[in-house]
């Protein structure tokens, strides 16, 4: 997830951030937990400690807690776009598709160069059958991400969605040009044949 901010000050607050990411990079997760549990406590208001919080218990799978911190971070920082789509992201994780939809396209609106937003825009739409705007969606993220396939891959999915089989395997032979292993997976999944052309959706 995207970092944002922080707002806690003084040798207390950097040694106690220091000890904490020496944790992470040792994989003491639980220590490196405790010490952000900590820091908040004396710093309720900072949004490094929140957001860390949030990365390490969705990194622990526990999405629920990591949204509640996400949650506090937006409403101290609301026109930070970063805040917005790491929030956006855990909910979509959650299949929270509307919510996930709205924090997106906040994130979006304050920074429209996040190119993860736009993807993430996409699959909350495709989780709510809305495919002709999930494409247009993953269009932007691909013109931001031209090499990136993750975009492509969806954009490819939700046109096979939407029964265009022509457009999605327009996708796949472009996909061809530089993933090809994507390119082949989506033509098992699709069951499009193979070609050698590579045209530009």
């Amino acid at each position: 997830m995207s970092t944002t901010a922080r707002n806690g000050s003084g040798l207390d607050f950097f040694m106690l951030k220091w000890r904490a990411r020496a944790f992470l990079f040792l994989g003491m997760q639980e220590q490196a937990l405790e010490t952000f549990q900590d820091m908040l406590a004396r710093w309720p208001e900072d949004g490094y400690v929140l957001q860390s919080l949030a990365n390490i218990e969705a990194a622990r799978g526990h999405l629920h807690r990591a949204v509640l911190h996400l949650r506090r971070l937006v409403a101290l920082m609301p026109e930070s776009g970063p805040a917005w789509f790491n929030l956006a992201y855990v909910l979509e994780q959650q299949e929270q598709a509307q919510e996930a939809e709205q924090g997106f396209r906040k994130a979006i609106e304050l920074e429209p160069s996040i190119d993860r937003a736009w993807y993430g825009l996409g699959l909350a739409l495709i989780r709510q059958q809305r495919y002709e705007e999930a494409i247009a969606a993953l269009k932007r993220n691909t013109e931001m991400q031209p090499m990136s396939p993750y975009g492509w891959y969806q954009m490819a999915r939700a046109h096979m969605d939407l029964g265009q089989r022509d457009e999605a395997a327009r996708v796949i032979r472009h996909l061809e040009g530089f993933e090809p292993k994507v390119a082949a997976q989506l033509r098992r999944e699709t069951g499009i044949g193979s070609s050698k052309a590579v045209d530009k959706p």
